[in-house]
């Protein structure tokens, strides 16, 4: 395959679940839950409490029926695809679980692991942007080939790996899902030691992510530094430029107004009745009259 994908991140980058059910129609062994642990670079770190919970009520009633992929360790078998059934079953107090045994390289364990787990749709949002980070390091992945891969957009792949950029503090309230990733999506543009302090206000008060993007909008242009600049503009006027609206003002009898410098800038003259529009009219007759 080209970009240097191997042979198990070629497999994987297809469905999952379909992955899933070839193994079905492999030879299936049960294995004791002593002989098994986890891959130690697992990606993935952090499980949903809530869904484990409902996998285990559901392994205690109905058993594990999907069964794990594994490969030959010293001391065992190491969970290459299963490890959520693998504590489910071990917390619904079973001894075996069905697993299918197959043979890889680190290279392929470490692939296979990391598009397993970014095609789950409860990954976690941190873990997800680490994930794409690594494989697009590890394979030297752009952002558009592996949003082909692993059937998402572009720009749903730019907008996970902006996450990383934010500071340590407000990560890990996106990890603890404490805040959203689109709440944090939003504090990118705040410098690093000033977006804890919001991500702490969204979380006290509740905000929408809309109202994020407000806060943030408020915080980067407060309206002290909105009127701090409107009269720096003011005071960039020259004196000549000032004199010429006044004598404009003279001249026309009527409000007269300037926006710019003495390079470049607008001139706006205001008439409020017909009177006014016939005396500025015969002014610009006089005006070609002396051309």
């Amino acid at each position: 395959m080209s970009r240097g994908l191997g042979k198990g991140l070629s497999a994987l980058f297809g469905d999952t679940e379909a992955a899933y059910e070839n193994a079905l129609g492999e030879n299936t062994s049960e294995i004791s839950l002593s002989e098994l642990f986890p891959n130690p670079d697992q990606p993935r770190k952090a499980f949903d409490e809530n869904a484990m919970n409902d996998l285990t009520n559901s392994v205690r009633e109905h058993g594990v029926i999907t069964p794990l992929v594994v490969t030959r360790r010293e001391g065992g078998y190491m969970i290459i695809a299963g490890e959520r059934r693998f504590r489910a079953a071990k917390a619904a107090g079973l001894d075996k679980v069905p697993v299918v045994v197959r043979d890889y390289s680190e290279k392929e364990i470490q692939e296979i692991s990391l598009i397993e787990n970014l095609q789950r749709e409860d990954l976690n949002p941190i873990e997800a942007a680490y994930g794409m980070k690594k494989l697009m390091e590890e394979f030297s992945l752009t952002q558009e080939v592996l949003a082909e891969r692993l059937g998402k957009s572009r720009p749903a792949i730019a907008n996970t790996l902006r996450l990383l950029s934010l500071s340590e503090e407000v990560i890990a309230l996106v990890r603890t899902g404490k805040i959203s990733s689109g709440h944090a999506r939003t504090l990118v543009t705040v410098p690093k030691e000033e977006q804890l302090e919001l991500a702490k206000s969204c979380i006290k008060e509740g905000w929408s992510v809309r109202e994020m993007e407000r806060a943030v909008k408020q915080h980067l242009n407060p309206p002290e530094v909105i009127a701090k600049d409107k009269e720096k503009k003011k005071a960039l006027m020259s004196v000549e430029l000032k004199h010429l609206v006044e004598r404009l003002r003279t001249t026309f009898k009527t409000k007269v107004s300037l926006i710019g410098t003495d390079k470049k800038g607008r001139i706006y003259i205001d008439y409020y009745t017909r009177d006014d529009l016939d005396r500025i009219s015969e002014l610009l007759d006089i005006i070609d009259r002396l051309e």
